[in-house]
């Protein structure tokens, strides 16, 4: 027989997961905390086997009280980011469930609780936790410090301040770093220049962002259009109708 503890500061976000719980015969013990600090006090009490932990809770938060749930505890994180911490999650093959939450995804999270419950498979709480604060802070900023690379079996944050300028391809971006190396990642041109402060880059073409930092030299071709000539070398260019953009680049 299982017990779970159910965090949330929302009431009926509490019974909805209640609800769904009712009808499962292996669920012996309930408990419920409305806030952060009451679920670490019951994890330390009463060591339920499966936690239902929402991410953003009054106290302190779930992700903190993530780094305090032993092993052998199995964590389902609720939450409302649809985005990169998820990405998280499911790349170290944590379970989730997303606010509203929807029944055929939440008994297959549970399902898959049980399976590690039986399995005895432990997870580093502890070190997920900080990647998903970290990518959660980076959300809240209005322009981001760091950037968020999913590769096959790992997630990498690439420091901003590292990036020369992108070059794009329809949902793909190449991301070239001051030391020469360059980073391929799945997301647009138009959705990384929302992310970048338009202080330090620009848009100067369909295909290209740039540090304006990093330019060094500008000259016009015979078509209306300018080369763009980095310190590091490589030339971009400056389209037609991005011409608009010269006084900001020389300025």
């Amino acid at each position: 027989m299982l017990s779970v503890l159910i965090a949330d500061d929302e009431y009926l976000a509490r019974e909805t997961i209640k609800i769904l719980l009712s009808k499962e015969t292996d669920i012996a013990d309930i408990f419920e905390a409305e806030d952060g600090n009451q679920a670490l006090t019951m994890v330390n009490e009463f060591k339920p086997n499966v936690v239902f932990l929402d991410i953003e809770m009054p106290g302190i938060s779930g992700i903190q009280v993530a780094k305090h749930v032993p092993p052998e505890s199995v964590i389902i994180f609720a939450t409302a980011y649809n985005e990169h911490a998820v990405e998280a999650f499911e790349l170290n093959a944590i379970d989730y469930i997303l606010k509203p939450y929807d029944d055929e995804r939440f008994f297959k999270a549970l399902e898959r609780a049980r399976d590690k419950i039986k399995d005895e498979k432990h997870d580093d709480y502890a070190k997920l936790s900080e990647i998903i604060q970290q990518m959660i802070f980076e959300q809240q900023k209005p322009y981001r410090e760091r950037l968020v690379i999913r590769d096959p079996g790992r997630i990498r944050l690439i420091d901003v301040a590292q990036i020369n300028f992108i070059s794009g391809a329809g949902n793909y971006a190449e991301i070239h770093l001051n030391d020469g190396k360059h980073v391929l990642h799945r997301e647009t041109l138009s959705a990384l220049e929302e992310q970048l402060n338009p202080q330090e880059f620009v848009r100067i073409h369909r295909s290209s962002i740039v540090r304006r930092s990093a330019i060094s030299e500008l000259r016009p071709n015979d078509k209306g259009d300018y080369s763009v000539i980095l310190q590091s070398g490589e030339i971009l260019t400056l389209s037609r109708r991005n011409r608009v953009k010269l006084d900001e680049l020389t300025n």
